[in-house]
């Protein structure tokens, strides 16, 4: 079956490596098109073999985009058309059924009770969001919390299937080699205890929480990893400043070696305000770290000793990070977060999803029209 997939842009986010997991092990023949901005992760898909073309559109409205994707779905021929993120689902959507492609599919990434993909939840949004869902034969939900939100904003529950982001746990695990390395490279001491927090900076994210929770603890033997980049960085710099931790709170910016990183840590934190699926967390389990974390859909019904939500208050999460810093817990396996987020498994019921809808389409279809 041949697949493309449809996204809005390919900049290192949470969504665009998603896909790149996906891609990598899909039992289908699939393609990429970027709306705009191919980024570090279209390199990365092209890297793997994989045909990545950039559409080339350069304002959010332009509705000639649909008409030239219209063509370039209707030249490839292909089976199934596959949308990511908010603008690629308006445009593709639309643009996969004036093609007459017959499965067209959605995964909504990231929803939140105000806010879808950082834009707010305006009227107009929302309109436009289910009234290209009528070109759309289903939506994948990553999380069950996604699936209730989507219900709520009035998609039917028929339409919705929830398939959890993967995981490619081989690629998280811990390597001391690694931890070595980026300690030495970030120039933190090979016995100091590191707290991490990893993701797009950005206000969501509240890293500014972590700082100010981890202050009083930071020192010569206690330093604070913030890994990633966004616009909320000059911000958080100046909270480590009015602080006085500077010195003790290291800004890695964006790296791709997420592993690696991970490995340099003793202890992640994640304190995002609103969350529809919770990756980074899973990634951090499956380095073996324990993590304390303020909201998590992904561990919603699943028991683990390895991560424990916590408060969103500077006060509560300092007496946790504290606690855990004091206990110095081992790195540790989790089987059970293996087994239900391994990536392999996930895009195998991604596979089958396609593979019953074909099969639908194709029923519906009148004798001596196929």
């Amino acid at each position: 079956m041949k697949v493309l997939h449809v996204i809005t842009g390919l900049g290192v986010g949470g969504a665009e490596l998603q896909l790149r997991q996906v891609l990598q092990h899909t039992r289908h023949d699939a393609e990429v098109v970027t709306l705009y901005n191919p980024g570090d992760v279209a390199a990365m898909i092209a890297g793997d073999g994989i045909r990545v073309r950039d559409l080339g559109m350069t304002r959010n409205t332009q509705v000639s985009a649909v008409l030239k994707l219209r063509e370039l779905i209707r030249a490839g021929g292909y089976d199934v058309v596959h949308t990511h993120l908010y603008r690629a689902c308006v445009y593709g959507r639309v643009a996969a059924r004036l093609a007459g492609t017959g499965v067209v599919v959605s995964t909504e990434h990231s929803i939140g009770e105000t806010h879808l993909e950082r834009r707010r939840m305006t009227l107009g949004v929302r309109a436009l969001y289910l009234g290209t869902d009528l070109c759309a034969d289903a939506t994948i939900a990553v999380s069950e919390t996604v699936a209730e939100r989507l219900r709520r904003w009035g998609m039917p529950a028929r339409k919705i299937t929830v398939i959890p982001n993967g995981v490619d746990f081989s690629r998280v695990e811990f390597d001391p080699e690694a931890r070595v390395r980026v300690r030495r490279e970030l120039g933190i001491a090979p016995d100091a205890h590191v707290v991490g927090v990893l993701g797009r900076l950005d206000p969501n994210k509240r890293f500014d929480l972590v700082i100010e929770s981890a202050a009083p603890l930071l020192g010569e033997r206690t330093t604070l990893l913030v890994v990633g980049d966004g616009p909320d960085r000059e911000r958080l710099e100046a909270v480590a400043r009015a602080h006085e931790v500077t010195g003790h709170v290291v800004f890695a910016g964006q790296r791709h070696d997420v592993a690696a990183v991970l490995s340099a840590l003793d202890l992640f934190v994640a304190s995002s305000e609103q969350e529809t699926f919770g990756l980074s967390v899973l990634e951090a389990i499956g380095n073996g770290l324990p993590v304390l974390y303020t909201t998590c859909p992904a561990l919603v019904g699943i028991r683990t000793d390895r991560a424990r939500q916590v408060p969103g208050t500077v006060d509560r999460m300092s007496a946790e990070i504290a606690a855990e810093l004091m206990a110095a817990r081992p790195r540790a396996d989790e089987p059970a977060i293996r087994a239900h987020y391994g990536i392999e498994a996930v895009t195998s019921r991604i596979d089958d999803l396609y593979d019953r809808l074909w099969q639908r389409s194709r029923a519906a279809v009148p004798a001596g029209r196929a």
